[in-house]
Formats: structure tokens, C-alpha cells, sequence
């Protein structure tokens, strides 16, 4: 059954596999362009150790990032854990005590609560005298009447955007809707930063959100742009002197991005970003291919497969705790590491429920390469992602659904 049911979406995919792979071509080409400006050279690999001084590799991976969002500077470093300690040391660096702090994309993701002070942090930015508002979307898009009065109002310093849908049921949000939202925002008052959390949203398509207005973008490399070699790291494009600020943040006042050694990082950040557009691309088919095969099956599904897509997440509703542990057992046991290992929910530093995870992956915590992970409660959704190659997605969407069917 499951076999015959693959042929036929793969059949039915062909125009959006073509799409994907036509989005892939250029963002190769866009890269290949930034590394040919900045000759990359064998040089590049070499890392520094100490304080970081004249990392040559490390500042040509800064230019060739800056090259490919079209921003001013970046900040591309193996010192940040995570995206969302690069998104700390970007709030941290730029707000100041009585500065407000507005989320337009409503709560940000769980890992943040901690950082903005939702539960009285004492090293959070409300301890620090940060305000912080927020705004839910409307109907799946910006509330851009709601927004617009705020803004009005002033007294502004940064408005947050998170694309992607964290653990939250909402759609991811497109480029578009960004676009159209900076626009308006910045013609009522052009001094505000706006910062994107672009997490899992990096080469879905052929523009990036500085493009479009945000003076900062901030993600990690052990999601989309390491292209699965990242081991670790995090980056942040956008304005030369709010980059100047985070760096300030991140190393020590008066050094900036003058310091903070590569240690060997250099070779994998150039090439996990060599193949991300090409990984991104197998993600994405992954995913569209279990969206398919899962709504057939009577699962509902977002994006639907039909769907355009704003980032490499897939929502699944499946129905009950024993299907959800399933395919998170499904996806465990086609990994290439650690498949005997059976997931059990647990809790996590950041989140409040407890969450199952599938991750079989040569890096701890990489969602690019093939992973699937849900907090274990009602309505049972799990958040499918990753694949550092279409033919390995799709053996563990199979198994999955296998584990499901019980065949």
C-alpha cells in the first residue's frame, strides 16, 4: 500500500519538486557568486586560536554572508550556542533600560521566555528595565492595523518577527507578508529596528527578509545554513552599527568583531554553507512528500502539500499520543545514528511540557539533517523537518508512517 501510495506523490509533486529544485539553482548560484567575490581560498580554512586576532578565514565568511542577504555586516561566529543565544546577544546589545521591546508575531518561542522575562529571570531584559508588548497575528498574518496604531504611538526601540511557527499551531509567515509589514512600519517611523528571527526559513526562497527591509536577521547553523557539516554556530546580518553593537555584546566593548577565535570552524561554516541551498531543497521535498502521504492517510497537514512554503516545518495532527510517539519512533529508527535508541518524552531546559524528539544526527540538536520533535499534550502535533538528502528524508517518512500503519 505505502509503496504505491509514493509513486503516486511522486507523481502529483512533480511541478513543486521542480519549483524547489529552481529555487535551489539559484540560491547555489548567489553563493557561489559571494565566494568568488571574496576569493575563498584553501587559506580560509585555517583557524586561530587565543584571542582571534587577523582570522582572515573568519572575516571573509562575515563578507560572504553579508553578500548573499545584501546587508551591510555579519556576524558569523562558532561562540554562539544557538540561534536564540545569537537573538540574546542581539536584544542584549541593542536595547537599554527603558526601551521597549514590541513582538509582532505574538509569543515568541519558549526558549525566549527566560531571556525577555516572562518568569521574573533575574539575568532577563525585564530585569534589566526592557519593556516588552506584543501583538498576535490575525487570521495567520500580521495584525497590520493593530500594528501600525502602536507604532504610532512611538516610543518603539526594536519590533521582533519570528517566521517560523515555533510550537505554535499558526502558519509560518512568507516573504511577502514581511515585506509588505516593514513597508508600512518604516513609513510611519524609520527609526525602529526591526529583527527577524529567521530560523528554518534561510534559502526557502529566493530572498532573505534584509532584503525587504529588516535591519537584522538572525539564525543558527545547525539548522538551514550549515547545510548539516556546522557543528555549531549561529549568525546575524543586517546594519553595520547594530552589527558593531552585537559584537560589542557577544565579545567585549572596544574589540568587537576584532576578536574570537575560529578553532578550525572555518572550513565547515564555508562549506555546510557551500551545501545548504542543496539541503534546503531536501528538506523541503521531504516534507512536502510526508504532507502528501499523510493527508491521503486522513492526517491533516501544515502547509498542505499544495502549499507554498515559508520554511522547511511541517505540522503534523496525529490524532493521539500513540501515533505521535510512533513516528517519532518511525524517524529514530531510519536515522543514521543512534537508530537502535528509542525516544522517550522528557522535559527540556526552555520548554514547559515535556517533548519527544527524533534526532538522529551526526550534531547534537541538528533539525536540518532529518528530525521530528512535539511536546507530548493535545491536539498531538508534531513538527517534522530536516533531510540532508531527498532519498534519506523519504526512507524515514516511509518508515514512519509504517510504524503508524502498523504495517
Amino acid at each position: 500500500m505505502i509503496d504505491d501510495l509514493v509513486k503516486e506523490a511522486e507523481e502529483k509533486l512533480q511541478d513543486i519538486f521542480k519549483e524547489i529544485t529552481d529555487i535551489s539553482y539559484f540560491n547555489s548560484k548567489k553563493v557561489l557568486d559571494a565566494f568568488h567575490k571574496y576569493k575563498v581560498s584553501e587559506s580560509h580554512f585555517a583557524g586561530t586560536t587565543g584571542y582571534g586576532y587577523g582570522d582572515l578565514g573568519r572575516d571573509v565568511i562575515e563578507q560572504v554572508y553579508a553578500e548573499i542577504f545584501k546587508a551591510e555586516d555579519a556576524l558569523v561566529r562558532n561562540q554562539f550556542i544557538s540561534g536564540t543565544h545569537a537573538l540574546t546577544v542581539a536584544l542584549f546589545g541593542i536595547l537599554r533600560p527603558g526601551d521597549t521591546l514590541l513582538s509582532i508575531t505574538g509569543k515568541p518561542y519558549d526558549t525566549l521566555d527566560a531571556i525577555i522575562g516572562f518568569n521574573d529571570n533575574t539575568s532577563s531584559l525585564k530585569a534589566f528595565g526592557v519593556k516588552y508588548e506584543q501583538m498576535d497575528l490575525k487570521n495567520d498574518d500580521f495584525d497590520e492595523e493593530a500594528i501600525l496604531k502602536r507604532v504610532k504611538k512611538g516610543n518603539i526601540k526594536l519590533i521582533a518577527i519570528q517566521r517560523s511557527k515555533g510550537y505554535s499551531l499558526r502558519k509560518s509567515l512568507d516573504i511577502t507578508s514581511l515585506e509588505r509589514i516593514i513597508k508600512k512600519i518604516k513609513e510611519i517611523d524609520e527609526k525602529i529596528i526591526i529583527m527577524v528571527d529567521n530560523c528554518y526559513c534561510e534559502f526557502v526562497s529566493k530572498v532573505e527578509p534584509s532584503q525587504v527591509g529588516a535591519d537584522l536577521c538572525v539564525g543558527s547553523l545547525i539548522k538551514n545554513l550549515g547545510g548539516g557539516i556546522a557543528t555549531n554556530g549561529a549568525y546575524i546580518v543586517g546594519r553595520k552599527d547594530l552589527i558593531k553593537l552585537c559584537s560589542e555584546r557577544l565579545n567585549m566593548p572596544g574589540e568587537a568583531k576584532d576578536v574570537g577565535a575560529s578553532l578550525g570552524a572555518n572550513k565547515m561554516f564555508l562549506q555546510g554553507l557551500y551545501m545548504a541551498p542543496s539541503v534546503v531543497a531536501s528538506s523541503l521535498k521531504t516534507v512536502a512528500l510526508a504532507s502528501y502521504l499523510l493527508e491521503r492517510l486522513g492526517f491533516k497537514c501544515e502547509p498542505t502539500w499544495r502549499e507554498k512554503r515559508a520554511d522547511i516545518v511541517e505540522l503534523i495532527y496525529l490524532k493521539s499520543k500513540e501515533n505521535l510517539i510512533a513516528f517519532a519512533t518511525g524517524i529514530q529508527e531510519a536515522s543514521a545514528i543512534d537508530a537502535h535508541v528509542l525516544p522517550v518524552a522528557s522535559s527540556m531546559p526552555g520548554y514547559d511540557d515535556e517533548i519527544i524528539m527524533a534526532s538522529g544526527s551526526f550534531t547534537q540538536g541538528s533539525s536540518i539533517e532529518l528530525s521530528c520533535d512535539a511536546p507530548l499534550k493535545e491536539p498531538y502535533v508534531l513538527y517534522l523537518q530536516g533531510s540532508l538528502t531527498y532519498e534519506y528524508g523519504k526512507i524515514g517518512v516511509i518508515n514512519a508512517i509504517k510504524k503508524i500503519l502498523k504495517d
